[in-house]
């Protein structure tokens, strides 16, 4: 199943997306309070996909726990630009759930800088888990859509803390699909390709399999410390090809437009834009 966001009345809704049209499931709230009950619903009043206003397909009060170099790829890039080694562990940042924007929505410009890419496979959360055991936490994945962490990459470099530079307004596009599906140990093995696209040339090409903590190992992480909710987000990191490791740097400008893909997830494409 293939699960889509949507705004309806002021609030925000999950439909089950069935070829050209959306059948209404709930709101968000009432759907993630119980997404098993939510997923097998009979009935719901059916939209044109046309006719809906697309949202992030989680509630407005999910988190976003963001994993720092996670990929092999991108750990030299990242020691070369801020000093930083390959982490032991998950390296866990938070963005705000109010940064989170769908396909097609302008993406301003920070004052004096410009954006820098991230192409990520996000894991939602779909129960609540305490202390998740590495061998079963993918159980508790509602499914996966594709996001693009944009980065105020010169703000994220000035200091140790990431939060100002990852949480530029609406700097993060998500798909407005999640697949339900199970992908299960295809993220791992043989895995899934994760691509960016700036102005329709590549910029990064990277594979899951190239992950250095696992979806389900940086969730059993997380669990040891604290709960995580329905409607959560992970991010899990982005591979090697980031704007800001390049030689020259090369970073997003106003009438650029980027797009993030996760082979059989899905792909969220924004223009950005002049911030007035």
């Amino acid at each position: 199943m293939k699960l889509v966001g949507f705004a309806r009345n002021g609030f925000r809704h999950i439909g089950a997306l069935e070829g050209e049209t959306v059948r209404d499931l709930g709101t968000a709230r009432q759907f993630f309070a119980d997404t098993h009950a939510g997923l097998a619903a009979d009935g719901g009043e059916i939209f044109a996909v046309d006719d809906v206003e697309l949202a992030p397909a989680v509630p407005e009060t999910s988190r976003i726990f963001c994993v720092g170099i996670n990929y092999r790829s991108h750990a030299g890039e990242s020691k070369e630009l801020a000093g930083i080694e390959e982490p032991k562990l998950p390296m866990i940042f938070g963005r705000w759930q109010q940064t989170l924007v769908v396909d097609g929505t302008p993406v301003p410009l920070p004052p004096n800088e410009g954006l820098d890419w991230e192409v990520e496979l996000a894991a939602v959360i779909g129960e609540t888990i305490w202390q998740a055991d590495e061998q079963t936490a993918l159980k508790h994945v509602l499914g996966y859509a594709a996001f693009n962490d944009l980065s105020a990459r010169k703000k994220q470099l000035a200091t140790p803390q990431f939060t100002v530079g990852k949480n530029a307004d609406f700097s993060g596009p998500i798909s407005p699909v999640i697949t339900s599906d199970e992908l299960g140990d295809v993220v791992s093995n043989p895995g899934l390709r994760v691509t960016t696209h700036v102005n329709g040339q590549l910029m990064q090409d990277g594979n899951t399999r190239d992950l250095i903590h696992s979806v389900e190992r940086i969730i059993a992480y997380i669990t040891d410390t604290l709960t995580l909710q329905p409607g959560d987000v992970i991010a899990t990191g982005t591979p090697g090809g980031i704007g800001a490791g390049r030689k020259p740097p090369v970073l997003l400008g106003d009438g650029d437009v980027v797009l993030v893909t996760v082979e059989n997830v899905g792909s969220v494409q924004n223009p950005i834009v002049k911030r007035t």
